[in-house]
């Protein structure tokens, strides 16, 4: 499994490339701005678009889903309960910035615990509410694409419309924590970290 991370959009988003360099199919997480960079990228690689996923639907994780889906012709993933973020900008929050925000529906909706077949990868579908109704962490093998659940010593906020501080601990320690230390996490913003770090050191979840 290859990983190329991107940095995206004025707030600076993390949008990830994951696929296999064997069969080199892949999918792209959150691709919230910097369309024509991700292009370069799977352009470079090569790389067979089969999925686009959100972990989320706020706007700075799906800012130019339209335009990726256009390239490669690759379906939009979501959450069923953030499925109706995509087409509101009052739902994902871009009508507050100022950018009235409006993506195309999404082709797919994900429930707990799907497997997403790509490349011989198998992508596991983790429902982590709290940050919003229908966050999500993926993960492949024993890395984890954690959106805006968990970050390096911190975690997402919850004080945006749909979020809940108590179901978002909730959703850290019952579905993230039961992971092992060597678990690597790769949040929708900032560095990287593991479930052991996070474990010792959040001190939000202590």
């Amino acid at each position: 499994m290859e990983i190329i991370r991107l940095e995206v959009g004025n707030l600076g988003a993390n949008c990830y490339i994951v696929y296999s360099k064997e069969a080199l199919e892949g999918v792209v997480i959150d691709p919230g701005g910097n369309a024509q960079d991700i292009i370069n990228i799977i352009q470079r690689e090569n790389i067979k678009i089969v999925a686009i996923i959100n972990t989320h639907g706020h706007a700075d994780h799906i800012g130019d889903n339209d335009k990726i889906k256009e390239y490669t012709g690759a379906p939009i993933l979501i959450h069923k309960d953030d499925a109706s973020m995509l087409t509101s900008a009052q739902g994902n929050l871009s009508m507050y910035i100022g950018n009235n925000l409006i993506c195309k529906a999404a082709d797919r909706l994900l429930t707990d615990g799907e497997i997403i077949q790509v490349g011989g990868m198998k992508l596991q579908v983790i429902h982590t509410p709290g940050h919003t109704p229908g966050g999500i962490c993926i993960k492949v093998n024993e890395v984890v694409f954690s959106g805006d659940t968990l970050f390096e010593q911190s975690v997402g906020r919850s004080d945006f419309p749909g979020g809940s501080h108590q179901q978002l601990i909730k959703s850290i320690k019952e579905r993230l924590l039961i992971l092992s230390d060597a678990t690597q996490i790769l949040p929708g913003h900032g560095s990287g970290t593991t479930i052991g770090n996070e474990r010792y050191n959040n001190p939000f979840i202590q």
